[in-house]
């Protein structure tokens, strides 16, 4: 980021147009990315238009390149797919195609095209950008256009935003489009493989159904994203990609993996296929080939799924929704920006970062990873497409592809959840305890939080003890809010007596203060001198140390799928508002990221404060909304931003104001949304982070060992593992003291506060962005160097 002098956001688009088309394979949450650019590029001042059915649209004009208004984008936010069309175009190809393509846009006076589409549709713009004056000569001579209409569109800008559900473009950690189709695909795994769990009550194993093993092939020809997050989201037992073919003799080695997991007491088996896998002789491996050697060498009843184009289709996930809201805010912003000499540029994610990027560098690497693919170079090509899916590689190959080892290394690590349960804590400890196995460490559950842990409620977990633990929601360990200050002699004795040697606490803020009483109390109790790591996991996401918790993102898409159907329901009746309160204590992340996935009108926090003026704003706006063709609205109030404006006092107020104009209605959404089967991102998130805390922990165990035993007192080994920025780092506990707010149970510095005013000015409010601060050009060659 760099500050520059601050400019009127209001005023940066006046006497500019803006043109958005959608190109190549559709992908959920381009829509969201349409609505973003119309919406800020009319608040900017500029003129904006569709181009339905994309380049062939550009290059036919007419009736397919129309102005937008505020109301043409209202109600798209929940759609699949993209209501402005998308089209292969054969005429764009030629340059005949794109001499017509150029004639349109000058004649309506449009210099900026902001391309929302894949690898080749970006370097179709691309390519058209670079010989725009080439075209406007061409389209003189030929009488098309005048002197004075060249003159007035001398440059075209172009920015991209890369909707593809393969996330296959290298610079953008997600592409839109990819976190919905896992969505789509984790659904049907869950569906599947239901018919073949094992459920444990009272230490009883029920047995569901049949013995099966089950193939699933994804979508990705070129690259194994989706299927490799599946694998990792879902346990499976194996997976195939383009990237790393499996080694010679991989059909001895699935069916040796296959069998073990039987002998072991799993009675399911999930493969997971990339629609573009590849032997290391470039031959195809297809479902149909792993079926027949798993039924011929194993006799197992296999299915094999084909999952087809049902991974496109659905309603938008949230992360998309946002991921789309906030690459079209920042496309406008780059377009505006953009000098004569501004490389072509695409928006991307980096962490949770937005940054641009040249966008012909993207491609260049893109190319790379296919090159690198064709001349067998498996493992460039994988640190070519990032440092996400390296990641993801590495702890998918910890998890599925080592044994453990014969000799044992006498550590014994404790598991424990404390805080309010959420989705995605098992998926954290199954992958906690399937490590450490690796490691050769004994892996100890911990139940009922600190309060097991001072009554002794500690058993040994094995390999097969967390089996099927990735897709279920809750807290299988069990879960208190108690803290363990009233009881730390209770568990420093039973430290010594269960020999725990470190502790890993998955939970909330509860957890992050345990942790800190743990500390404090380390003077008095050498038992507690041994290393921890606090995983953050609660909907609230206030844990200091992470810009994410996982369960967040699960709560997340609760809230904002209950929006979508508050808001349909007024379809019929029109001119309803409808006062929605959601979780998250005094944090209000949830009220503002559902409020930007859904459309809302207005998200009450604590964070930022408001006054009986700021409710009689959002009244006269809603007043003034009900005028136009959109008949609906939406307040979210997060469930403690005002102990006096409560959502009983909204409800009232909003009920008097819109009399004979718009009624109102209220919904408490509660604990459902602390509920359900943990979304994708919540699976794979708590895979990586059990598995990184694991190895943390085995490396600051050999650190501490002194003298025969583990002894650990210093900062460092009392840690918060969190995702910040682009990273996921260990702070300590005794570090974050600082930038905790412990009255309210809040960090004091908060990232996604910044996403707030496009929350407002998407729902049109008259507000200031802030264009002091603006994502700098980057280079992604030169980041890949240090991935």
């Amino acid at each position: 980021m760099h500050r520059s002098a601050p400019v009127d956001p209001t005023k940066m688009g006046v006497g500019k147009a803006i043109a958005v088309l959608t190109s190549g394979g559709d992908a959920q949450g381009m829509n969201a990315a349409v609505r973003a650019t119309v919406r800020v590029g009319i608040y900017t001042g500029a003129k904006v238009y569709f181009v339905h059915e994309g380049y062939q649209g550009l290059v036919d004009g007419g009736d397919n390149i129309r102005q937008a208004t505020w109301e043409s984008v209202s109600m798209m936010l929940q759609l699949g797919g993209t209501v402005i069309g998308s089209a292969r175009c054969q005429d764009f190809r030629s340059k005949e195609g794109r001499a017509k393509a150029a004639c349109n846009l000058v004649k309506l006076g449009i210099t900026n095209l902001c391309v929302i589409g894949g690898d080749g549709s970006l370097t179709g713009a691309n390519e058209f950008r670079n010989e725009w004056s080439e075209l406007l000569q061409i389209l003189l001579k030929a009488g098309k256009i005048t002197a004075e209409e060249a003159k007035r569109s001398s440059h075209l800008n172009i920015v991209g935003m890369v909707g593809s559900i393969d996330n296959d473009f290298c610079g953008t950690d997600m592409t839109i489009g990819t976190d919905s189709a896992l969505h789509r695909i984790m659904e049907v795994v869950d569906a599947i493989t239901t018919t073949a769990q094992r459920y444990t009550y009272k230490h009883t194993c029920m047995y569901i159904c049949h013995q099966r093993a089950f193939i699933l092939e994804v979508m990705g020809r070129h690259c194994g994203y989706l299927a490799l997050v599946t694998a990792l989201a879902c346990g499976a037992d194996w997976v195939f990609i383009p990237e790393m073919p499996p080694d010679e003799g991989w059909q001895d080695h699935l069916c040796r993996r296959l069998t073990y997991q039987r002998k072991i007491g799993n009675r399911l088996n999930v493969i997971i296929v990339a629609e573009g896998a590849l032997d290391r002789h470039g031959k195809p491996i297809t479902c149909d080939i792993i079926k027949n050697l798993v039924t011929k060498k194993l006799s197992f009843d296999t299915r094999a799924t084909i999952l087809g184009h049902v991974q496109r289709g659905g309603t938008p996930s949230a992360f998309d929704r946002i991921l789309g809201s906030r690459m079209g805010v920042e496309a406008v912003m780059a377009l505006l920006e953009a000098t004569p000499d501004t490389p072509a540029c695409v928006v991307s994610l980096s962490g949770n970062m937005a940054v641009r990027l040249p966008l012909m560098e993207c491609v260049q690497v893109t190319k790379e990873v296919t090159k690198a693919m064709a001349e067998g170079r498996f493992e460039e090509a994988v640190k070519l497409r990032g440092k996400s899916f390296e990641n993801n590689w590495n702890t998918y190959k910890l998890l599925a592809h080592v044994t453990a080892p014969d000799v044992k290394s006498n550590i014994n690590i404790a598991i424990m959840n404390v805080g309010a349960p959420c989705a995605g804590m098992n998926a954290a400890v199954r992958s906690a305890v399937r490590i450490g196995i690796l490691q050769g460490h004994n892996m100890l559950a911990v139940h009922d939080g600190f309060d097991g842990l001072a009554n002794g409620t500690i058993e040994p977990m094995t390999w097969g003890y967390v089996g099927g633990w990735t897709g279920k929601g809750g807290s299988n360990l069990g879960t208190k809010r108690s803290l363990p200050a009233s009881m730390i002699e209770e568990i420093s004795l039973n430290i010594a007596k269960f020999n725990i040697h470190a502790l890993v606490i998955i939970g909330g803020f509860e957890a992050f203060v345990g942790g800190l009483e743990l500390v404090t109390a380390r003077e008095k109790y050498e038992e507690l001198c041994i290393p921890l790591v606090v995983i953050p996991a609660t909907v609230s996401n206030n844990v200091p140390g992470s810009d994410f918790s996982i369960g967040a993102d699960t709560a997340l898409n609760t809230i904002t799928t209950t929006c979508d159907r508050i808001k349909q329901s007024a379809a019929g009746t029109k001119r309803r508002v409808f006062i929605i309160e959601t979780m998250g204590g005094n944090c209000g992340y949830l009220a503002t990221m559902a409020g930007l996935a859904a459309g809302a009108d207005a998200a009450y926090i604590y964070e930022e404060r408001f006054g009986i003026h700021d409710l009689e704003t959002n009244v006269e706006h809603l007043l003034e909304k009900m005028k136009t063709t959109v008949k609906r609205g939406l307040i979210l109030r997060n469930e403690k931003c005002n102990a006096n404006y409560t959502t009983d006092f909204l409800f009232s107020l909003y009920s008097e104001e819109g009399k004979g104009v718009f009624d109102c209605r209220k919904n408490v959404l509660g604990h459902m949304q602390q509920g359900g089967t943990p979304t994708p991102f919540d699976r794979n998130f708590g895979t990586k982070m059990g598995a990184k805390a694991v190895l943390w922990l085995t490396d600051k165990l050999k650190e501490c060992y002194r003298h025969g035993r583990i002894f650990a007192n210093t900062p460092d080994s009392a840690c918060v593992l969190g995702m910040k920025k682009r990273a996921t780092l260990f702070q300590p506990l005794s570090d974050l003291k600082e930038d905790t707010d412990f009255e309210h149970r809040i960090p004091k510095t908060q990232w996604w506060l910044k996403l707030r005013p496009i929350l407002k000015i998407l729902a049109k409010y008259k507000i200031s962005l802030d264009t002091s601060e603006t994502a700098t050009m980057e280079h992604v060659i030169k980041k890949r160097g240090t991935v």
